[in-house]
């Protein structure tokens, strides 16, 4: 986990689970991947393994160390409801996001069928809880869309949209039930176009929904360059955090002791 993320969407990024393993064409140009590939074989750093998935149990208790709340990207480096993540480790990630309840999490997946049925199911209460937000990733209409529809069937609080890479036009959306979307563009070597048009379409549709939107980037093999600036603005929305209060430094560290005893058993 980091305090530091250049995620512009989020504060900070938990990984209690790492790697992955491609289910669509968002998947094709995974940074994930090629960030932590870098790495395989390397003695002792966190990706010896690469991308290989793999829970990471010691991570579990993270968020109770931080003081002030913050937005958490929950696994930027895997999918947690990944085929191969077992049910009793999602209810222990989704456990320690209930407890360390003073920040936000964004849990962003792909896999949207299990996490309806999850939310449906043994996870219903986790489903409302106000400081976990779900949500689904959008590149495109054949794999995307039925994503939302998964989400939308699900009784979660708040739902999300990670329109990113955008790869095609997504024409009309049904924004019911949807309470923010980010949109950007792929990056990198090899870096699929995106479209104005495609972007502006999104935007108006939001507007016109009421729903939050946050352009991240336009992407390219020069995302800086190419900035995240959208007719002469920067598109920064989100829902508002939740506002449950964070425990003093005496309770906190408490439950931080307590959680490393759990894992240690």
């Amino acid at each position: 986990m980091s305090d530091q993320t250049r995620i512009e969407w989020t504060d900070a990024t938990w990984n209690p689970i790492r790697g992955c393993t491609k289910i669509s064409p968002g998947c094709a140009h995974c940074y994930a991947e090629t960030f932590a590939e870098r790495f395989r074989d390397v003695p002792g750093h966190p990706y010896e393994q690469g991308f290989d998935l793999r829970t990471v149990p010691a991570k579990l208790a993270e968020p109770l160390r931080w003081r002030t709340p913050k937005m958490v990207f929950v696994n930027s480096m895997s999918d947690l409801f990944h085929r191969d993540v077992e049910d009793a480790y999602i209810r222990e990630v989704v456990r320690i996001m209930r407890r360390a309840d003073w920040h936000t999490y964004q849990v962003l997946t792909k896999r949207s069928q299990r996490m309806r049925e999850l939310l449906n199911g043994p996870l219903r209460d986790a489903a409302e809880a106000p400081q976990i937000w779900w949500g689904v990733s959008v590149e495109n209409r054949r794999d995307g869309l039925p994503r939302v529809d998964d989400l939308r069937a699900s009784p979660a609080r708040t739902r999300f949209l990670s329109v990113e890479p955008l790869l095609e036009d997504l024409g009309r959306l049904d924004l019911s039930g949807i309470h923010w979307v980010i949109l950007g563009g792929e990056s990198g070597p090899g870096a699929r176009p995106m479209r104005p048009e495609w972007v502006e379409s999104i935007r108006d549709q939001c507007a016109g929904a009421g729903v939050p939107f946050f352009f991240k980037q336009w992407g390219g093999s020069r995302k800086s360059k190419a900035g995240r600036t959208l007719d002469g603005r920067t598109h920064d929305d989100k829902p508002p955090m939740a506002a449950n209060p964070a425990p003093d430094d005496r309770r906190r560290t408490a439950m931080l002791a307590e959680e490393l005893a759990r894992v240690m058993v």
